[in-house]
């Protein structure tokens, strides 16, 4: 099955929780979780970040932008429900590679006071989702924020920094995985085109024959295709998130304050029985 491996928002590791199969003409999306998997090294200086920045206005700059935004669209309202779970508001929020606005469309102005939305391309600016949240729309890339440190409260991200260069080893998390059917290679390859999601790497082969790719496109077909024809690519989705501390959060007790043991905790279960069977 194809694997595409590096789409990262910024989150924990989300829960494994299937959501149901949705109809997106001819593509299908299911959800799952992956295993863990080995650490990435550390890379610097893979992709051509110029060539990105042209990949994603031309997506932009498209008639039907939308008709492509089906994944992004998805991840972003997943980070938005994890933003949900923090018991706090933020005041001044960041998206970094932020595209259409994928995040800043499924949160309110209760929980964030103000969104700054950055972008490597115009286009994407341009075509801003609306939202009831002010925001700010900065042209920045992503490897060269302009912004100075501890301004924000909230700082997301998603399907923007698996083409950033260098990535800390701490997004290294396990991964949520969203599988899409496809009717054939082809239609999978342009819609990640239409994404602005084509390769970028500076080691990329500048053509493929077209019966390199017809020959690539019939093996994948024998070797995943489904009941129904299509075939299958999955989308590797790593989550990670971090905030800034604010007073309204409870803090953790020190370390040996605890007045009860794990072991008598384990006990509660059988008190509780006890309880029942004597009423």
């Amino acid at each position: 099955m194809l694997r595409l491996t590096r789409l990262l928002p910024w989150w924990w590791p989300p829960p494994a929780v299937a959501f149901p199969v949705k109809n997106l003409g001819l593509r299908k999306v299911a959800s799952g979780v992956s295993s863990p998997g080995s650490a990435s090294p550390r890379a610097l200086n893979i992709f051509d970040r110029d060539l990105k920045r042209k990949q994603k206005n031309w997506a932009a700059r498209q008639p039907e932008p939308m008709k492509f935004d089906y994944l992004k669209e998805e991840v972003g309202s997943r980070i938005a429900d994890r933003v949900y779970d923090v018991a706090r508001d933020f005041p001044l929020a960041l998206d970094v590679g932020c595209g259409r606005g994928y995040i800043a469309q499924h949160l309110n102005k209760e929980t964030v006071g103000k969104f700054f939305q950055t972008d490597i391309a115009e286009n994407a600016l341009k075509n801003i989702l609306e939202t009831e949240i002010p925001t700010v729309s900065v042209l920045a890339d992503e490897e060269f924020l302009p912004f100075r440190e501890n301004t924000f409260d909230l700082v997301v991200s998603s399907l923007s920094l698996h083409w950033v260069n260098d990535l800390p080893r701490a997004l290294e998390q396990d991964t949520d995985e969203i599988q899409v059917n496809y009717p054939g290679m082809f239609e999978l390859m342009e819609d990640l085109q239409g994404m602005g999601e084509s390769n970028c790497a500076w080691n990329r082969k500048a053509l493929l024959h077209r019966d390199t790719m017809l020959a690539a496109a019939a093996v994948y077909g024998e070797m995943y295709r489904n009941e129904d024809g299509s075939v299958p690519a999955t989308y590797q989705i790593y989550y990670m998130i971090g905030w800034k501390y604010h007073d309204s959060q409870a803090r953790p007790a020190e370390r040996g304050s605890a007045t009860v043991s794990f072991g008598e905790l384990g006990k509660i279960n059988d008190l509780m029985s006890q309880g029942k069977k004597s009423q």
